[in-house]
């Protein structure tokens, strides 16, 4: 039996016969199991993500398939929350499978995280995410320059206050794979350890750290497709030795692509936090990003707004970015308005130093914003 899966590429006739590659002497082909196979994967190509206009193989959560005698094979494995997606998923699989003249029988398994099977009538949820971590907020922003990573960091590092107070543990994995800038802002540098087949994370400020930053030269650029990304947010969260940590903060790329839709794919989240400024530019995409994870299940935990005032010396605010727009946001969404992180130089200057402003200087209004809304949030995720 002949199987295709993302480890064996698809070899056609027409490459077979070039010069680039020869088989193994005294193997046999079967060309019409191959132009099956390659019809099988064109029907495959058809099947939508529930939610998504994008298709099941390009999203990556197709695994094996396999063409006997007849008979279609498909293993596909997911991740999700939703009890509704592993058998729509199924049902549209063998319908596109099932429309083949060469196919006469169609086999099609659904394995969720922890190598868990869904019922014929029902998907089960996963209960395994990441081995030893307890919760997971993912910090979204939709759009750029909003100070999303910033956020996250001094965030993590408020959340390590909180939970070293009850011996327990916070970290912070940096998905942002084309500008990792978390190991800057915690003053880390250097290679993670590897054990086994697993990497150790780095520690910065009693954070558990894992980045891109880490893995490459600092002048290197990261030039990769959507593929590259999923695998690498794959193995962030199952092949680094988390330990047992009580929160993880997981710093996602601007946007709607590849990286969030892995991490959804890779991780039960327990929730993310939309980080926008004041201004529509800003929010109009940080509702995009909402929507999107929304159609994977994630749970809005709230909305932070990010450079919301500049404090004069008179006390006076300034709205550099405008007004209000943090709040309509949270409205919008129907979710809970976190608070308002003012612009503050020091912010900046304690990231450009690798000491975040929550520990490097606690008692600023900033730190006192980030600490709330940490404690808010792990209220949230905990009830």
């Amino acid at each position: 039996m002949f199987q295709v899966s993302e480890e064996r590429p698809f070899y056609g006739p027409r490459f077979l016969k070039s010069k680039r590659w020869s088989p193994p002497k005294g193997t046999k082909f079967n060309y019409r199991i191959r132009v099956s196979l390659e019809k099988i994967n064109q029907a495959l190509k058809s099947v939508k993500y529930p939610g998504f206009s994008r298709d099941i193989v390009s999203f990556g959560i197709v695994r094996d398939v396999a063409f006997e005698d007849g008979k279609a094979s498909v293993s596909i494995a997911i991740t999700t929350s939703d009890a509704n997606i592993p058998p729509a998923i199924r049902d549209s699989v063998e319908e596109a499978l099932n429309a083949l003249p060469e196919v006469n029988e169609v086999d099609v398994s659904v394995v969720l995280s922890g190598g868990k099977k869904p019922s014929q009538t029902a998907g089960v949820a996963p209960t395994e995410g990441i081995p030893g971590v307890k919760h997971v907020i993912a910090v979204s922003s939709g759009k750029g320059g909003v100070g999303k990573s910033t956020f996250a960091v001094n965030l993590a590092c408020a959340f390590q206050q909180i939970l070293a107070q009850e011996g327990k543990k916070a970290g912070i994995m940096d998905c942002d794979i084309y500008g990792p800038s978390v190991p800057l802002m915690l003053g880390l540098s250097g290679r993670p350890y590897v054990e086994g087949e697993s990497l150790i994370p780095m520690e910065g400020h009693n954070l558990s750290v894992m980045s891109m930053g880490f893995l490459v030269d600092e002048d290197t650029p990261v030039v990769w497709r959507g593929p590259m990304v999923m695998k690498t947010i794959q193995q962030f969260s199952q092949n680094v030795k988390w330990g047992d940590l009580e929160l993880l903060v997981v710093d996602l790329p601007p946007g709607t692509g590849d990286a969030q839709l892995s991490l959804v794919q890779t991780i039960p989240l327990s929730g993310a936090v939309l980080v926008t400024t004041p201004q529509p530019a800003a929010t109009q995409v940080a509702k995009r990003g909402a929507r999107m994870l929304e159609k994977t299940n994630v749970k809005i935990l709230g909305v932070a707004e990010n450079m919301s005032y500049l404090e004069a010396p008179d006390g006076s605010r300034q709205n550099i970015f405008g007004e209000g727009g943090g709040t309509q946001t949270a409205t919008d969404l129907n979710t809970e308005f976190l608070g308002q992180i003012p612009l503050d130089k020091s912010i900046r200057e304690g990231g450009d130093a690798g000491t975040p402003i929550v520990l490097s200087k606690p008692e600023s209004e900033a730190a006192k914003v980030f600490v709330s809304i940490a404690n808010s949030l792990l209220a949230k995720v905990r009830a």
